[in-house]
């Protein structure tokens, strides 16, 4: 029980960690597209980067949640198994 928690726990952090990374990158690319859409908009209309938004959060969120898990797995094994 205490295993599966730890690991619940680092996935979480993990889950957290990636809409971290996914809203830094989201700011900094609403700011340009804001500043000079044409300029930064790479051809692609105001459609394509709502379907590139909900793609790009997929990743990063699964992303996150997923070496949340793999890191968790990882210590666990380092810090209560090997002693």
């Amino acid at each position: 029980m205490k295993k599966l928690v730890y690991i619940i726990s680092f996935s979480f952090l993990g889950l957290l960690l990636g809409f971290l990374i996914h809203s830094v990158i989201e700011i900094a690319g609403i700011d340009l597209l804001v500043g000079d859409f044409e300029k930064y908009s790479l051809g692609f209309s105001v459609n394509n980067w709502f379907f590139i938004h909900k793609i790009w959060a997929g990743i990063t969120l699964g992303g996150g949640l997923l070496f949340g898990f793999f890191q968790g797995k990882y210590w666990w094994r380092v810090l209560y198994k090997n002693k």
